[in-house]
């Protein structure tokens, strides 16, 4: 008799700060530093091994009633996340569209909550599988009957998370965020077989700042905490942001983060004007680098961030929020 432990893991991106939505569906609207903002980010992990995983995201937000409003505002946006995984080409294609609240309390922190609904769909290519039956004494053929119970290659489920932040800002050079959300809140059926399988919920914590040092530096520590069953993420670390400029509007970026038993993460990036730039690289430190030879994973996150044109109703209490050159 033989014994195994198998870990698996959830769609995630290492730059989770430049992913806000699939982070905490509060987090739409929640933009310290714009009115809105379009972002897009792409992971190839393990990409020397046979069968690479590949995650792509797109996702947008909008501040909406802030005319309306003068301590608060509504957050809208969507993400649209797109995974592909494994021999069988598990596929993974996810659309969610968010609604948040953000009520300024006080002059110093604003607290914000939210939902997104989604719709998402698994399929796998069963022409690229063999299962034990298959065997034919020489080796696996795929075109062999199987007794593999499987009823389907394509499943489609509604899925909720819902989540909270809060800000604290007590000066122009302080800032300083955490949240929690709860992921598969409805606990949707997920299975190619007839088997009633559930998705366990994934708790989702992080905590974050920005600490304005001079004109010239802004460092950004952040730690992120996620469980799901028995399965746990848990990254800590930071960047800093220098300032090429005298205004700001070229800065570069340079840090590194930990992701427990798995990977040390490096990270520089790039921003002019409203567009910033990050590549991030994962070097495997776990058992797995055996295989992998450390090469664990690249990624890159692109995030624009505006302003409304000709706003006339901008106020005192809708000055930024975090710190910047």
């Amino acid at each position: 008799m033989f014994t195994a432990t198998v870990h698996a893991q959830d769609l995630h991106f290492s730059q989770y700060f430049n992913s806000p939505l699939t982070t905490n569906p509060a987090n739409t609207g929640f933009i310290p530093d714009g009115d809105y903002r379009l972002g897009v980010n792409y992971r190839n992990q393990w990409a020397n091994i046979p069968v690479p995983y590949k995650t792509m995201s797109a996702f947008g937000d909008f501040q909406l009633m802030k005319d309306k409003l003068e301590y608060g505002w509504v957050g809208v946006g969507g993400v649209i996340l797109h995974d592909v995984a494994g021999t069988g080409n598990l596929t993974s294609t996810k659309v969610y569209g968010s609604v948040a609240y953000h009520q300024l309390m006080g002059q110093s922190s604003l607290l914000s909550a939210g939902f997104n609904v989604g719709w998402a769909n698994k399929r796998i290519d069963m022409s690229k599988l063999t299962f034990f039956d298959q065997w034919n004494g020489q080796f696996f053929d795929a075109q062999l009957p199987t007794a593999e119970p499987i009823s389907q290659n394509n499943v489609n489920y509604l899925d909720l998370q819902v989540g909270l932040n809060y800000a604290y800002f007590p000066t122009d050079d302080i800032y300083i965020n955490a949240g929690l959300s709860v992921q598969h809140v409805n606990k949707p059926k997920e299975t190619f077989y007839n088997y009633n399988n559930q998705i366990d919920r994934r708790f989702i914590g992080f905590l974050n700042a920005s600490l304005k040092l001079s004109d010239k530096v802004i460092i950004n520590p952040s730690a992120y905490f996620a469980q799901q069953a028995k399965a746990r993420e848990i990254v800590a670390g930071g960047n800093a942001a220098y300032n090429l400029s005298g205004d700001g509007e070229q800065q570069v970026f340079g840090g590194i983060y930990y992701r427990l038993d798995d990977a040390a993460i490096f990270l520089v990036g790039y921003q002019i004007k409203n567009v910033k730039i990050m590549f991030n690289y994962d070097v495997t430190t776990s058992a797995f680098s055996a295989a992998n030879r450390r090469q664990g994973a690249y990624e890159i996150g692109i995030v624009y961030t505006g302003l409304y044109p000709n706003l006339q109703f901008r106020n005192a209490a809708r000055k930024t929020l975090c710190p910047s050159f």
